[in-house]
């Protein structure tokens, strides 16, 4: 075990560029071009998509919905970037995951805004009460009491996941300018780097603001049946699943050296890529699928019939006399 030599590159920082394109065979040259063909061509229908928003959806909800619509096509962009470019995957990576936060939030406005804005859910909601025991948080614990729908109950849940675009943003610049000062290292799982602190820490607020979302989406997902919002929530957590719980696995691995190391990338490196890649594809198909989902007429809801069918899931709220 002794005699076993390593190769340089095994230990060094993630290949140039240059270095990539001097190097890639034909299987490469193909790889590299189909995947960068498929984050151009997600990119150009997010624009076109962008367009028809901005000439057919109403103005209150144009913002949120282009927001939304760019997750998949911005996470493609910037993994593509991050293959083309190794050693700026930590930068493309935090874009993609500040993006996303922002996301985050904008679901639940956009959830709010489909059914006509702040006032009119506090009109046709106040008979009921949001069930709290939902995931990530408290699936586990359906003995948690109903939360009567106000106006304080409302500003909290927008709240919830207006932190996490707001702190994720902040940890992010804060994550840059220690890496700049050499003490923020992803690689660095030493109880005195600043990574094995910031990273958890963003972990706690990513659930904290997922629940609010999932709050709203268990509330109004009979109301806005009408408008594939079920769908709609499917695609917004695999973006969430591929783009987090996914790159996290991969790095994992690619830490603890279960991906192997091929010159010139480093085992890190290499799982690094390998995420990178696997998000451009993944992207590429989310986009196709959500320009299906979203292209459509707005129109308002209709009014709600006494017999609503969200009846029978919603806890009716006490009238006082």
């Amino acid at each position: 075990m002794d005699n076993i030599t390593i190769d340089p590159s095994c230990r060094s920082k993630p290949p140039l560029a240059i270095d990539i394109i001097l190097q890639l065979d034909l299987f490469g040259i193909i790889l590299y071009s189909v995947l960068t063909f498929m984050a151009a061509v997600s990119m150009l229908i997010y624009i076109e998509e962008c367009i028809y928003i901005y000439r057919k959806v109403p103005s209150n909800k144009k913002s949120v919905i282009i927001w939304v619509n760019g997750a998949a096509p911005v996470i493609g962009t910037m993994s593509c970037l991050g293959m083309w470019i190794p050693r700026a995957t930590m930068f493309t990576d935090m874009t993609s995951a500040c993006y996303f936060a922002i996301v985050v939030f904008k679901f639940l406005i956009m959830m709010l805004e489909e059914v006509g804005g702040d006032e009119v859910f506090l009109q046709r909601a106040r008979k009921y009460k949001l069930r709290i025991s939902t995931g990530p948080c408290c699936c586990c614990c359906p003995c948690l009491p109903h939360v009567a729908i106000t106006r304080r109950s409302l500003f909290l849940l927008k709240l919830g996941s207006f932190q996490f675009a707001l702190l994720k943003i902040i940890f992010t610049v804060l994550s840059i300018v220690l890496w700049t000062n050499g003490n923020f290292d992803l690689a660095d799982l030493e109880i005195t780097g600043a990574a094995i602190w910031i990273n958890p820490f963003v972990g706690v607020l990513t659930i904290i603001a997922l629940w609010p979302v999932a709050i709203m989406f268990m509330h109004l997902r009979t109301t806005l049946r009408t408008l594939k919002i079920i769908p709609k929530y499917a695609m917004y957590q695999l973006v969430l699943v591929l783009s987090q719980l996914q790159s996290a696995i991969i790095n994992i691995l690619a830490m603890n050296g279960t991906i192997a190391c091929v010159p010139p990338y480093s085992s890190q490196a290499r799982g690094y890529m390998m995420s990178q890649q696997l998000l451009i594809l993944e992207m590429f198909i989310i986009t196709l699928v959500t320009r299906l989902l979203y292209r459509r007429e707005y129109d308002p809801l209709p009014e709600e019939d006494a017999d609503d069918m969200e009846n029978a899931k919603m806890v009716a709220v006490p009238v006082e006399a």
